[in-house]
């Protein structure tokens, strides 16, 4: 278990910097440790300082169901920190308000609604708004009802990789939750007009902005006293790898159906003959589920559940517009992934050159890829260095080969290999065989011959 010493020396500068400033935004690369930072000055605030005695988190639902709570279990000098999770029915949130911790995680979706609750004061010291970059309409509910609750809170932190990913005029609210409007004022529009001027319009009808001169700095300097931001490539020895493990709990009625389908599956095997091509076949199906869809005889796709996609969605959000490759095994995972995110206009990798000549030119923000079609020596990694796997291999060859195509001569910055894991499945003996680097086919069996003795004896 890791320690407050193992904290990086950087980790501890962004503890201080919230502890010290009662409104604060760290600006932090993803792989710098955001989370652990915050729940140390959490931390120290609550049981050093005794300034804060309830933190509120508002993150993507997924970070704040799993994330944020993983964290903790992480770190031995967080350890004692109680933290609740608010989602759910009405009903269950209501009783996760009621339970006594020390942190309390809700999903973004439900800021008005937790602000309703409450009414004009909500009963927390602290607030903490993870992905502040979620909050960049001014014009959204969720701004809104935070906006209107902002007094509750004696202290503030927003967490972001890259605040403003499309245009400054983004950074407004964020800091607006920070200081109501100190700095940039009350209103959008005097930010707007004191450091943007019209870039496309239509006699009176006006379709974007661009900076004034010099306006950039200038508005980084407005908030250089509370925002501190920070480049991987300034803390971390580049490039390099991370492996960056993304659990994907099921819901108590998700996982009922997995654990009942598993035991179905492992109960129709012969205990005598476990081969290779039955064990691959029983993992495939299993597989499938844990990925949130499977084929029947007739290779008809039946859907089970959407986890992984919003997961995989949540990351691609993260990145803040970095380009993104993502690894798929099932074709009906590839479908479900191209839809989900039509948004980004994937594109899929094929034998047209061109493909690849666009992801390492930087047009194309999310390239989908089958691991068996990358091959040895394909340079991907001009295009980006954020990997998605979405679905779990027993090939450690395949696994090593394609995680082989971003941290390659050439590349700048530090590759991120994030893996969409469904905890309690068979994704976690799937991860588990890939550490181990033994040979693909006795691992598998291997696992399967555990699942029987479970299920049969």
């Amino acid at each position: 278990m890791l320690n407050e010493k193992d904290l990086h020396p950087y980790q501890n500068t962004c503890a201080d910097h919230i502890i010290y400033n009662r409104s604060s935004g760290l600006f932090l690369d993803m792989g710098l440790g955001k989370t652990v930072s915050s729940l140390t000055a959490i931390n120290r605030l609550m049981y050093e300082y005794f300034e804060i005695s309830t933190a509120l988190v508002i993150a993507p639902k997924r970070v704040a169901a799993n994330v944020w709570p993983d964290e903790i279990e992480k770190w031995g000098h967080l350890k004692h920190l109680r933290i609740v999770n608010v989602a759910g029915s009405e009903k269950q949130r209501i009783k996760a308000l009621q339970t006594q911790a020390d942190i309390y995680t809700i999903g973004r979706d439900n800021t008005a609604w937790i602000c309703n609750y409450y009414g004009s004061k909500l009963p927390f010291d602290m607030l903490v708004i993870d992905e502040s970059s979620s909050f960049k309409n001014h014009q959204s509910l969720r701004f809104k009802a935070l906006k209107l609750a902002q007094p509750s809170f004696n202290r503030i932190v927003i967490l972001t990789g890259t605040p403003a990913p499309n245009s400054l005029l983004d950074l407004w609210p964020q800091i607006y939750l920070l200081d109501r409007g100190e700095r940039f004022g009350k209103f959008v529009t005097r930010y707007r007009e004191e450091f943007f001027k019209p870039n496309q319009r239509n006699g009176s009808i006006i379709y974007n902005y661009k900076l004034k001169q010099d306006s950039e700095r200038k508005i980084y300097d407005k908030i250089k006293d509370i925002c501190v931001s920070m480049k991987a490539s300034d803390y971390l020895d580049l490039p390099g790898v991370i492996v960056n493990d993304v659990k994907v709990k099921f819901p108590p009625e998700v996982q009922s159906m997995y654990d009942e389908f598993e035991k179905e599956q492992i109960l129709s095997l012969d205990t005598e003959d476990i081969t290779a091509v039955n064990a691959a076949a029983l993992s495939t199906k299993l597989l499938q589920f844990a990925n949130g869809a499977v084929y029947d005889e007739d290779r008809n796709v039946h859907v089970v559940h959407n986890l992984k996609i919003e997961a995989c969605k949540e990351l691609i959000e993260e990145a803040q517009g970095q380009p993104v490759l993502i690894a798929w095994t099932y074709k009906h995972d590839r479908d479900r992934l191209m839809e989900a995110l039509k948004a980004y206009k994937p594109k899929q990798l094929d034998n047209n050159p061109q493909t690849i000549k666009d992801w390492n030119d930087g047009k194309t923000q999310i390239l989908m890829m089958h691991p068996a079609s990358g091959g040895h020596g394909l340079n991907l990694q001009f295009g980006g260095h954020i990997i998605i796997w979405f679905g779990q291999t027993w090939s450690s060859e395949l696994y090593d080969q394609f995680n082989a195509r971003l941290p390659r001569p050439g590349q700048k910055h530090r590759v991120i290999i994030n893996r969409l894991i469904s905890v309690d499945t068979i994704d976690v003996d799937v991860v588990a065989a890939t550490k181990a680097k033994g040979e693909g086919q006795s691992r598998l069996i291997d696992a399967i011959k555990a699942k029987i003795i479970k299920y049969k004896c």
